[in-house]
């Protein structure tokens, strides 16, 4: 899939690694993508994000802002209570094994290379769906390549990741956006 990445789909990707990186954290999801598509600002996503008055600066405080109120534990609740899994019986058999608090030690320092250092950081399930959902785009524009705008419209017809959030608190409409990227690609 990535043979098809124009230029500025491959730049999504690269700035969306630093995006994880300046947020210390080993994985890249949707919201480091939605970073890194404005970060390009003579792009097809940029500039149709910026018309709805989306910028870089904003997504950041506001990604940070929804990191910092609810954190991991509670968004993975939430979505394991969804598909019936208790986590305050798990937490309770991981403590009747391993003694109270096990659930809340600091993790053990990475061995070997650190991703740090300029490894690669692997994609969230999420953001990997996202870019399957941007090829799907790409094809379905009769589009032989992908570029960032089909970035944009796999990440709004993923709809659930923390950019897709970001995007509905502000208030922006997703189809509204999604046919103002299709107007451009064309």
């Amino acid at each position: 899939m990535f043979e098809r990445f124009h230029e500025d789909a491959r730049q999504t990707v690269v700035l969306a690694q630093d995006e994880a990186r300046l947020f210390n954290h080993d994985y890249i999801g949707t919201e480091h993508l939605l970073l890194a598509l404005l970060q390009q600002p003579d792009t097809v996503a940029a500039r149709v994000l910026a018309r709805h008055g989306l910028d870089h600066d904003q997504i950041g405080d506001a990604v940070a802002r929804l990191l910092a109120a609810a954190p991991a534990d509670d968004l993975d609740a939430g979505a394991l209570e969804s598909i019936g899994i208790d986590l305050d019986a798990i937490r309770e058999k991981v403590e009747a094994a391993f003694g109270p608090g096990a659930l809340d030690r600091e993790p053990r320092p990475r061995r070997g290379r650190p991703w740090r250092l300029g490894g690669h950081i692997p994609f969230s399930g999420r953001a990997k769906k996202v870019l399957e959902l941007s090829l799907r785009e790409a094809i379905a524009l009769k589009h032989n390549y992908i570029g960032n705008g089909h970035i944009l419209l796999g990440l709004l017809r993923e709809g659930q990741g923390l950019a897709a959030r970001v995007i509905a608190d502000a208030g922006v409409d997703f189809e509204t956006l999604r046919r103002e990227v299709r107007v451009e690609l064309r």
